[in-house]
Parts: C-alpha cells; structure tokens; sequence
C-alpha cells in the first residue's frame, strides 16, 4: 500500500525517511521498493536532458515523467517539481498548474522553491488542497541569478524562509546545500517538522539523493556528499563493448 502524507509523518517520528529522485518508470519500478519517497524533481532536465540548469525544464515535462514514475511504482509517496514558470506568477496560477500536476499524474504532493516570497503561494495551494512540499536553501531555479550552487551561508535568511513556508502550510520542507550549524538550529526550532536534506548534514528527518549520482551516471557533476557510489557508468560501457564485440564476431 502507497505511503500518503500522515503515514509519512508518523514513519518520520520513527527513523529517518529515505527519499530518492526518480524519473522514469524502469528507475521507479527499482527505487520504489527501498525508497519512501520518490521526487519526480526537475533536475530532470540537467540529468536526463543534458540542460544547463533546471530553469529549461517545462510543465508538459513534468507532467509526464511523474506519470511514468507514478504508474511504475506502488509502495512510496510520490512528489512532482512545479518548474520554474509554473508557479511564480501568481498563486492563481500556481493552483492551476498544480492541479494539472495532481490529476495527471496521481502524484501525493508537489514541491516548489522559494522561501518568504512563495508563502502566500504556498497557504493559497494548502487551503485549496494541495499537498506542498516546500524547498529553501540552496534553489537550482534561481541559478542564472545567483550565478552558481554554491552553500547558502546566511543562517538568519534560511531560518525565516522556513519558518515562513511552514506556517503557510507546507507539510514538509527540502533543505538543500546549508550547513550543519543552520540545520541543527532549524530541528531545535521545529523539532516537528519533516525536513529532507541534500546537502544539509545530520540534523534533518530525512535525506534524499539523485539516483544518477549514486549510480555513478551524472559524470563529474557528482557532489562532494556522496559517500556511497557505484560505477553503473562502467558496467553500461561493458555491456555495449560485449555487443559490440559480439556483433563485429559474427560478421
């Protein structure tokens, strides 16, 4: 039976929850049986696209790779990224996209980036009921303006942004790329929420990683955080040079 967000909740009170990116139905069918959550993420479109950033990612993208992973999978919550474009406008149309999201793939929740700005956005979805997961920190959409991914290191700034995403709804929040000073501040202040960390030390309730990079598929662009990967890359090489060889052998 699918995880949902109140058995989320009380698993995460339990142990830590374990989260993994996941964008197509082969990925799911395999991810699904060691994950609690599965993030369809836009990430997507640096992973699987080979885009710069995450900002080229659209909606109709989305909507279909979290089909795939929805329909592939039976036991984990699934969460879909609203791309950058889909959401920021206004919480009119934020709702309007989420709710294409929802009912076309089947998906639990959806999650969004941004802090104190979105948290009109993010009480307008809740109230109506959209499930939010939220994500501060470090925010991949706003690369072209912050100019890389480096470690958000303004303490007072990620505390506010949670804190505000929080009382607008959201039932969990993503941190990504802080330090573990911020985040150990964060669990002794909302010692109840379900915070998912990448990149964001021991503090949080949950961690979750890109398949790809465990996988050792996402070539030099792995993170320094990583402290278990298996060279899938290799074994895929050995596979097309054995076909090759087998190909070219029987003339």
């Amino acid at each position: 039976m699918r995880l949902n967000i109140s058995k989320l909740l009380k698993l995460s009170k339990e142990r830590k929850i374990v989260a993994l990116t996941s964008y197509t139905a082969n990925i799911a069918r395999i991810t699904d049986n060691h994950a609690d959550v599965l993030l369809v993420g836009d990430s997507v479109g640096m992973v699987l696209y080979g885009l710069p950033s995450t900002q080229g990612v659209s909606l109709e993208m989305m909507l279909n790779h979290g089909k795939a992973v929805v329909s592939a999978s039976a036991k984990a919550f699934i969460v879909v990224d609203m791309p950058f474009g889909s959401y920021e406008s206004s919480p009119q149309v934020a709702f309007e996209n989420a709710a294409k999201v929802l009912s076309f793939t089947g998906c639990g929740a959806i999650k969004l980036e941004g802090g104190a700005e979105m948290a009109e956005t993010i009480k307008f979805l809740t109230q109506r009921g959209v499930p939010v997961m939220a994500h501060v920190g470090l925010m991949p959409q706003k690369f072209k303006i912050k100019g890389s991914f480096s470690k958000e290191k303004d303490a007072e700034k990620v505390i506010k942004d949670f804190e505000a995403v929080v009382e607008a709804g959201a039932f969990s929040v993503v941190l990504e790329n802080i330090s573990e000073e911020i985040s150990e501040k964060i669990a002794s202040i909302f010692p109840d929420v379900l915070t998912i960390g990448i990149g964001a030390g021991k503090s949080v309730k949950g961690q979750i990683a890109v398949f790809e990079d465990l996988a050792g598929l996402s070539g030099e662009s792995i993170p320094p955080f990583y402290s278990k990967i298996q060279n899938l890359a290799q074994n895929i090489e050995d596979v097309c040079k054995a076909y090759k060889l087998d190909i070219l052998a029987k003339g």
